[in-house]
């Protein structure tokens, strides 16, 4: 598909336009569903398309179709330029952009089982089995259980020589037993409450070990209808790693977008505290806090060759002992700032415009492990699996709730507590990181549903985390 891709770029080009590249993209998808035992759900798509943007003077024009013959393709990128002509009527100082290697290559994600080829009935057969032992706890009313997969082929072309292929396959799901008292409901999920999902094939779905847990996390639920709701204090807060993945996103991929940074883009999720002239200074957290967005992770969900710009995947340094020292760019951004492109532009398929978007933000790991967390803390509560979150278009203030807690007391786990929630100011939360764990309980949790911009685009993202604890954080509160 070089050729196409190409001719959308020579359309763009012979209309004006000063630079162009274009990406023709075919993908498919599985998606299967269960509940309670029956299959709800099972749809397979596939989508082939070419995107072309056209850059003219402070001002992009982009355009697609569905159409893979030659005048389509070539009126796509005509189209691109025309309406990059028409936005350079709004006065803007010219649109640098970054330089980065010129590549003509392929890269594919290392898999073993392709799981498009694993059978559909032992693919359902498993999920039915995971909502069978759910729902053989008494108390448990609903088990749902879920798989997805995804196949995408790009093939990228730029007016400066680029020429790159790229095969990433994605694989993952999970599951959740939810119970019903009287009064309220509970729910427990696994691995984590929106699934796992990573770069691989099949095999990224068996090391989780689905059947082994199911009986555990059902019997989670139904407990907690009976337990007590945390009491609101001040006190040490240990976070399960899936959830402090979630806090990497919502507190910290976010704001540290570039294009939200400068005020380009504010849809969906909001703008940012961060200022840019304070890169290298800002405080973001303890000494403890090391963040890096890592596209090069092996398996981790936002790891690939090359953005969608041709940038190859590269480990860009976002906090280093607490002092915030990095963005997550594109070409055009990085230039704008003075910085090196950091490769992190990307499309949620070929009918929409590449924007920043995370790859894998992650913490880097600590020593030692949770258990050794819970033994160092004399007084807390260890929280588990995210139920729900809320921060402003400023990625500052946030509140987030856990599907389960228990207490801490004396190096212990006490009792289970229902409802947990914590809140805090993003800098202030991430100042009171005192304890982390280490590389054994480091994980690659994969977020499959980031939204942001208009029109909407989901992107796919990786935060690595293992368990940590906060001194001082507001737990328990309700309203």
């Amino acid at each position: 598909m070089f050729d196409e891709a190409g001719l959308a770029v020579q359309g763009a080009i012979d209309a004006g336009a000063e630079y162009a590249d274009a990406r023709v993209v075919i993908s498919k998808q599985e998606t299967i569903d269960v509940q309670n035992q029956n299959l709800s759900q099972f749809d397979r798509s596939e989508h082939a398309g070419v995107g072309v943007r056209a850059l003219i003077g402070s001002s992009w024009g982009f355009a697609s179709t569905p159409d893979l013959d030659a005048a389509s393709i070539r009126a796509a990128g005509e189209s691109a330029a025309a309406i990059a002509v028409a936005s350079a009527l709004v006065p803007g100082p010219r649109l640098e952009f970054a330089d980065v290697p010129v590549a003509d290559t392929t890269w594919e994600t290392p898999y073993d089982e392709d799981p498009f080829a694993v059978s559909l009935s032992e693919k359902v057969d498993m999920l039915i089995d995971v909502t069978a032992t759910a729902q053989s706890v008494d108390g448990v009313a609903i088990a749902t259980a879920n798989l997805t997969f995804w196949d995408t082929d790009t093939w990228f072309v730029s007016s400066q020589g680029h020429r790159i292929h790229q095969h990433i396959v994605e694989s993952g799901g999970g599951y959740d037993a939810t119970a019903v008292g009287e009064a309220e409901t509970q729910r427990r999920s696994y691995p984590q409450s929106f699934g796992q999902f990573e770069t691989g094939g099949y095999e990224t779905v068996r090391k989780w070990n689905y059947a082994d847990n199911a009986q555990r996390v059902a019997e989670e639920a139904v407990a907690l209808l009976t337990a007590d709701d945390m009491d609101e204090r001040e006190t040490a807060l240990i976070l399960e790693g899936s959830q402090l993945a979630l806090q990497i996103h919502e507190s910290v991929g976010h704001a540290i977008e570039l294009d939200r940074i400068l005020g380009w883009e504010a849809a969906f999720a909001g703008t940012s505290h961060l200022e840019l002239d304070k890169l290298g200074v800002h405080r973001y957290g303890s000494d403890l806090m090391n963040v890096t967005a890592d596209a090069t992770l092996p398996g981790a969900l936002g790891t690939f060759g090359f953005d969608d710009e041709g940038t190859p995947a590269q480990r860009v340094d976002i906090v280093k002992n607490g002092i915030w020292v990095g963005v997550l760019s594109g070409r055009d951004s990085a230039a704008m700032a003075g910085l090196p492109p950091g490769g992190m532009v990307r499309g949620d398929g070929f009918n929409r415009l590449p924007m920043v978007r995370m790859t894998n933000v992650g913490l880097l790991p600590g020593e030692g492990t949770l258990e050794d967390i819970i033994a160092d803390t004399e007084d807390g509560v260890y929280m588990a699996t995210n139920r729900s979150w809320s921060i402003d278009d400023r990625r500052l203030n946030f509140q987030f709730g856990c599907e389960i807690a228990w207490e801490v007391k004396n190096g212990e786990l006490g009792r289970m507590l229902k409802n947990p929630t914590y809140t805090g100011i993003t800098p202030q939360f991430w100042g009171t990181l005192d304890r982390l764990a280490g590389e054994a309980e480091w994980v690659h949790w994969g977020t499959p549903n980031c939204g942001k911009g208009q029109p909407g685009q989901v992107a796919h993202t990786g935060h690595s985390a293992s368990p940590g604890r906060f001194s001082n954080v507001r737990v328990g509160v309700k309203g």
